[in-house]
């Protein structure tokens, strides 16, 4: 899932209470002095714990909706995701529990988990009996099909997740590839294409997807929401977004608007004895949007909102607040998650297509400015050597680049790397980072200093949160004409395996011309095949074993650079019940809260 956080440079007050060094410097160290005691509450257990119903929910955010869409067959935001199981039910879910339980997939619409068969390449799902949309009007199988079938259409639907697209058994049209014919291209453009190759409804109640190969995982896709149903005749394509129609216990109060905001209200067709998984506490939520990043925090601070939504951290002000006031600590909670902050080192822009280029701007980033833009090691995570973060199976410990050995960066062996690569004297990219996110901007800037000091001159380029993957940043042909070398990311783990957070981001299969993805830097075909074996290989420590040497060939040809490995500061307001971190998405869940009444 793709993530974002936003924090300021680090404030000197708190500085002083962790030990950090300002965001970008050179000096200091890596903020592991002076740690203060947070309450943490939330992590492994359940803060104010309660039932009661009643009340409003309230939410905020800095800047617009991630991708400025929650259409279930659309979205890719943790938080959107997150959000989206109040009024959304996918055929699985991760269980709405405190730790190690909330990575349990568990049936949602369905009534139970998949039954394979084939080989597991076929998998079969039986939709609960009579659940009903916001309308009163029955959910079928074949809206769960068709949810799927549309959520693959890559023109209209840009940001989608790959999976389904990748692995059902269909011909997909492709024009780079010169498929053109007897190929579909989603239900708009191919309304009368044969799919049951790929999706079967034999009933109103069973669902059956056929996939090209083995795959043992499948209740894992089956919690993405691009399996919650969409009734076909409601279907209004990209304007679908406006108002997707409910299935879970809130539904939309007006339209949703990726600007300003959203309310959900209550669903009065949900019925409670179909849905094990939510408490629905609330009478309604409400989403602000276009919030100023500090005003989200001090509003949090100030119990005038409940939570930001997108579980950024805390940001510089804030953080100096929460580390000073015990009362604050006490409602502050600070979890290590399986997320990766990390640059993207376009090979498609020249002279980064040069191997040795591209590891003159490893050699030569400061890794401890790149730390201390997320908040130093306690609000902001421990150095990266890895995509795969530590918390992911398949795991390996290894450091290509001797990134730790050296906190402050390599220049001299940037120097010669710039030597091997034809560019003794440097050259100059340009570097893409969210406008709306001041710590990303502190990463650019850290990036345009540590380089500097070896003659490459970096160009921090700010775009807009809400298109950046799919026509900035995620879009192939506007990398190359802008010359963005270096391209700001944060990853989190779709499932918490290695396929669940390497396939979308290293998989050169998931770059499309129309953009939406978050790799354009991995292109390696031989990952791509190290991919295919191991998501059919059914031996677990040979499987966790190929996700390392994934990662290891990836990090070969540096095509990223892998950051720091997520941590995060998270404030929630006195008014809030039932709250914990929710480990599928590593931080708070948005469908147990309440408010006290």
């Amino acid at each position: 899932m793709r993530i974002k956080r936003a924090r300021a440079a680090v404030a000197l007050a708190a500085v002083a209470v962790l030990g950090l060094s300002a965001c970008g410097s050179d000096s200091g160290d890596d903020g592991g002095g002076g740690e203060p005691k947070l309450d943490n509450g939330a992590l492994g257990s359940i803060v104010e714990e309660s039932d009661a119903k009643g009340g409003t929910l309230k939410f905020g955010k800095a800047g617009e909706w991630g991708d400025s869409t929650i259409d279930p067959g659309n979205t890719y935001y943790g938080y959107s995701w997150d959000m989206l199981r109040n009024f959304g039910r996918s055929l699985t879910m991760f269980k709405a529990e405190p730790g190690e339980a909330g990575l349990e997939v568990v049936p949602d619409l369905a009534t139970d988990l998949g039954k394979s068969s084939d080989g597991g390449k076929t998998w079969s799902y039986t939709v609960q009996y009579a659940l009903k949309y916001e309308d009163g009007s029955p959910i079928k199988s074949q809206d769960v099909a068709y949810a799927v079938l549309r959520s693959m259409d890559k023109t209209t639907f840009q940001t989608a997740p790959e999976y389904f697209r990748s692995m059902l058994d269909i011909t997909m049209c492709n024009k780079d590839e010169g498929v053109t014919k007897n190929c579909y291209d989603g239900p708009y453009r191919t309304p009368n294409f044969d799919t049951s190759s790929a999706v079967t409804t034999p009933d109103d109640k069973t669902v059956v997807f056929h996939l090209k190969e083995p795959f043992s995982g499948m209740d894992y896709m089956a919690q993405l929401p691009q399996t919650v149903p969409v009734p076909k005749a409601k279907d209004t394509g990209k304007k679908y977004t406006q108002h997707p129609i409910a299935s879970g216990p809130y539904m939309f109060d007006g339209n949703f608007d990726p600007a300003t905001g959203f309310k959900l209200v209550r669903n009065p067709n949900w019925d409670a004895a179909t849905d094990p998984n939510r408490k629905a506490l609330p009478d309604e939520m409400t989403v602000k949007l276009g919030m100023q990043p500090d005003d989200v925090d001090n509003q949090v601070i100030s119990n005038d909102i409940d939570i930001d939504i997108e579980a950024v951290g805390v940001r510089s002000a804030a953080l100096t607040k929460v580390l000073q006031d015990k009362s604050l600590q006490k409602r502050a909670d600070n979890p290590t998650l399986a997320r990766l902050w990390y640059t993207s080192i376009n090979p498609t822009v020249k002279p980064l297509d040069n191997i040795d280029c591209r590891k003159a701007i490893i050699y030569a980033m400061n890794p401890t400015s790149y730390q201390n833009a997320y908040g130093g090691k306690f609000a902001g995570g421990e150095v990266a050597t890895t995509m795969l973060p530590p918390m992911i199976p398949g795991y390996k410990d290894f450091d290509l680049y001797k990134v730790k050995d050296n906190p402050k960066g390599q220049p001299d062996k940037a120097k010669e790397s710039l030597e091997a690569c034809g560019q003794p004297d440097g050259f100059e990219i340009n570097m893409g980072f969210r406008s709306e996110r001041p710590q990303e901007k502190a990463t650019a800037e850290a990036f345009q200093e540590a380089l500097a000091k070896v003659g490459i001159k970096v160009t921090p380029k700010p775009y807009p949160d809400g298109d950046y993957f799919s026509a900035l940043c995620g879009k192939p042909d506007y990398v190359v004409k802008n010359d963005l070398g270096l391209c700001t990311n944060g990853w989190g783990a779709d499932w918490n395996d290695g396929f669940g957070f390497l396939s979308q981001i290293v998989d050169s299969r998931v770059i499309q011309p129309t953009g939406g993805s978050s790799n354009t830097s991995v292109r390696i075909p031989e990952v791509d095949k190290m991919l295919d074996e191991a998501s059919v290989e059914q031996d677990t420590a040979k499987r966790e074993e190929m996700w390392g040497e994934i990662d290891n060939r990836v990090m070969e040809e540096a095509v990223t650079y892998p950051g720091v490995y997520a941590k995060v500061v998270l404030v929630r307001s006195d008014n809030v019940t039932n709250v914990f971190i929710n480990e599928s998405f590593g931080y708070y869940d948005y469908t147990a809260m309440g408010v006290k009444q």
